[in-house]
């Protein structure tokens, strides 16, 4: 329950109400009048772990708990900090005033002394020029110092940053929300509860979840320990995969102390693979408030799925004697937690959800920062190796002999044991390369075909994906997307589990430097396994050249101390037909797997005149085709590119009032992606090129050009034309959404409506901590 507040009420100055009494009294009501004016203007930077002084404003708990000055993101500290998860880590008020945070709508002083009028107040004062850019002493991004005053603070931090008011550098309130935000503070900030009344049939699907989570047997407590552990993160929902209708509700599945039946109470702990209390319970419960996109990252449940997991894990005949706990090992290794479950069950549910997975672990809390993603190429595909094709998974000696090699670090936090146990399990990881390799040497002499690629049984298009870098963060996506890259991962059910494992369950966002760069460097070991995974289809006398070329300059020095050495003797049982390999398996791959390929992509990869999906409106085709003449450039004969963010969003607006929506992509080339710091001495920005996606394809636009129908030809003409800097800004001016755009919201929520409209599910609140001030 929320505390009771006391509030100095503004008129009078003397008198003390509590503040929930004015709930049912007041004339501003929180859910319907104040709530929609914080998701308009304020939750698009203050949701998920980087909100700024950790406000988060997508449910009425995060606004009541309020701020604090200590960063989730860190990546210096030497020693990890409790956690602060909402909802999780305290349950009430005061146990978050003992943790650290202030209140921002609380005051001895009234309304006009509370933190958020102030912040409110500041911004109403100044106003920018209408789509003009922002001050250069405005510091924006993730770079930008988050000084997180209290209220006894603010007068110094209004004289230091006089422009730098609530909502920061954007186009702010208008009179009436501000008014109305004043009215409802004036009466003591009210706030009720959000309602959720849940369905029959989600309590139905709730009921048959909970009942196979929630069996005693050794079987099932094994089962649904790795179900757990593999869907925490998940925003559930009950319906069909990529539903046309928005679900009524989200869900999330936690570890309760608390039976069926009765409210969730979350068990805190830090990993969910850390130690339980003796008698817990596994209980889904509804997500709670607005939806942001960045971490919401969906789940379809469904009664095939259901039948499909019982098959799956349960339909054969195997047993458990003694179930695993939760030590160092076990958390370490789940390939030893979890040996009894057949390891055909466990890598056949993670291809059945392959994108899921992936998201996990591409918009998971590890992948806000470059250090973490600098690791991965800008774009590049996913494919996977096939069970029947996976010696992990079909041959029990050969499993046995590597399992114990497929531990991850991270468990230790402490400085001193950073060298070591990268040391340790570097090791590890290259002996299992060595014994990877042996073994299909032995089981596969011809090399291996395409048969060993999984084609998603057929029907399944979770067996391709896209990933596309973002600077600090990136996007999956079904389908072959985009040119052919330079890279192409194959995973295998151990090198897909790991990833898993490290970069989501065994990930501590609270933890220290020493658990950050663990995880970092063993997810260069991934990215290097999965190269060498596809080095094996390609002739054995092309390979080496190939790894050279991606590892060019210092790469080659971490090739020989970091990794095991490649294969250059077992042949490919492929046969090729040019010296370029990586080009030739990419145009096969998109031939042979074309009946499952989510997205042909006529736009990126056009080798006709028509280059423009077919089954879409003509206004939308001529907007293809004529955008389309701006993908797979290069930045040396296209000198706009050098100019572009990471992601820029472009919407085209027809006549009657209809949208499309274009995700352009900035793919920056390296020399190399095998180290952790230095990127730009890496970069080779005249091979940067542009990938063009016709939808919303990422958590966090960095900047938006908005265009009629008919200015889409002159856009295209005029980014050809761009020389310099000056020529860019000219750009910008005629048809950039800056932050000082009067329509600003309007143009930035449009994307959001978009999704709506074209895949509801996935529909939330885009990010723009990193909208830049073009």
């Amino acid at each position: 329950m929320r505390s009771t507040r006391l509030f100095f009420t503004f008129l009078t100055g003397l008198l003390f109400t509590p503040a929930l009494s004015f709930a049912a009294n007041g004339s501003v009501s929180y859910q319907q009048d104040i709530k929609p004016i914080f998701d308009n203007k304020c939750l698009a930077c203050h949701g998920c772990y980087d909100a700024p002084c950790q406000l988060k404003l997508e449910t009425m708990e995060g606004l009541d708990r309020g701020a604090s000055k200590q960063p989730v993101y860190n990546g210096g500290r030497t020693e990890s900090v409790d956690p602060t998860r909402l909802f999780i880590d305290a349950q009430s008020t005061v146990e978050w005033r003992d943790k650290g945070f202030y209140s921002v709508v609380d005051s001895a002083w009234g309304m006009k002394g509370s933190l958020l009028y102030k912040m409110l107040e500041l911004g109403q004062q100044h106003e920018f020029k209408a789509n003009h850019k922002l001050p250069d002493d405005i510091q924006l991004g993730l770079a930008r110092e988050n000084t997180c005053p209290n209220p006894d603070d603010f007068d110094d931090y209004a004289d230091d940053r006089p422009m730098e008011g609530m909502p920061l550098a954007v186009t702010g309130l208008t009179d009436d929300e501000f008014n109305t935000l004043k009215d409802w503070m004036h009466q003591g900030a009210p706030m009720e509860p959000q309602t959720l009344t849940l369905s029959a049939h989600e309590t139905q699907q709730i009921e048959s979840w909970e009942t196979l989570l929630n069996q005693k047997d050794k079987r099932h407590q094994l089962v649904a320990r790795w179900l757990y552990e593999h869907l925490y993160l998940a925003h559930l929902y009950f319906g069909e995969e990529d539903s046309p209708t928005r679900p009524e509700h989200f869900f999330r599945v936690y570890r309760s102390s608390t039976p069926p039946g009765e409210p969730v109470q979350p068990i805190g702990t830090v990993r969910p693979n850390d130690l339980p209390p003796e008698k817990f319970w596994y209980r889904l419960t509804p997500v709670k408030g607005t939806l942001v996109h960045k971490t919401h990252i969906t789940f379809a449940l469904n009664p095939e799925k259901l039948a499909r997991t019982r098959q799956l894990f349960l339909g054969d005949d195997w047993s458990v004697d003694t179930l695993p706990g939760y030590s160092y090992e076990n958390r370490a290794n789940p390939f030893i937690t979890f040996d009894a479950i057949p390891a055909r069950a466990r890598y056949q549910f993670m291809l059945d959800n392959a994108e899921y997975f992936v998201r996990t672990f591409i918009r998971g809390p590890v992948c806000r920062g470059q250090v973490a993603t600098d690791v991965i190429r800008d774009q590049f595909w996913a494919v996977f190796q096939d069970p029947d094709h996976d010696l992990y998974v079909t041959n029990a000696e050969y499993r046995a002999r590597v399992s114990g090699l497929l531990g991850l670090p991270g468990q230790n936090d402490d400085l001193l044991a950073l060298g070591p146990k990268w040391l340790k399990y570097r090791g590890k990881r290259n002996d299992y390369l060595r014994l990877r390799k042996e073994g299909y040497g032995e089981y596969e002499p011809g090399g291996p075909t395409w048969e060993s690629i999984w084609d998603g049984d057929g029907h399944n298009t979770n067996a391709l994906l896209t990933i596309l870098r973002n600077h600090d963060n990136a996007s999956v996506r079904k389908g072959l997307v985009g040119d052919y890259p330079l890279t192409t991962w194959v995973m295998d059910y151990p090198l897909f589990e790991r990833t898993y494992y490290q970069l989501v369950v065994n990930f501590n966002v609270f933890g220290s430097v020493s658990h950050q760069a663990q995880t970092r460097l063993y997810f260069d070991l991934i990215r290097n396994g999965a190269e060498q995974n596809i080095l094996r289809y390609f002739p054995k006398e092309t390979r080496q050249p190939v790894i050279d070329n991606w590892y060019q300059d210092g790469g080659k020095l971490r090739m020989k101390i970091s990794y095991a050495s490649i294969d250059t003797q077992n042949p490919t049982g492929i046969e090729f037909k040019t010296s370029t390999p990586v080009n030739e398996f990419n145009d096969e791959l998109v031939k042979r797997f074309q009946h499952i390929n989510a997205r042909p992509d006529p736009i990126n990869r056009c080798d006709s005149e028509h280059c423009q999906r077919p089954d879409v409106a003509a206004w939308k085709q001529d907007a293809d085709s004529a955008l389309s003449q701006l993908a797979s450039r290069r930045a040396a004969n296209l000198k706009a590119i050098d100019y572009l963010p990471e992601v820029t969003m472009v919407r085209v607006e027809h006549h009657d009032g209809a949208q499309e929506v274009y995700t352009l992509f900035r793919n920056r080339a390296h020399s190399n992606v095998a180290f952790m710091m230095n990127e730009d001495m890496r970069y080779q920005p005249e091979l940067d090129t542009i990938t063009l996606y016709p939808g919303v394809l990422t958590s966090y636009p960095n900047f938006m050009f908005n265009l009629r129908t008919e200015d889409v030809d002159d856009f295209v003409k005029q980014m050809n034309a761009v020389e310099d800097g000056d020529d860019f800004t000219d750009l910008v001016t005629r048809f950039g959404v800056r932050r000082t755009h009067p329509r600003f919201w309007e143009y930035f929520h449009a994307l959001t409506r978009y999704m709506e409209a074209n895949e509801p599910t996935q529909a939330a609140v885009l990010d723009m901590n990193r909208y830049m001030n073009l």
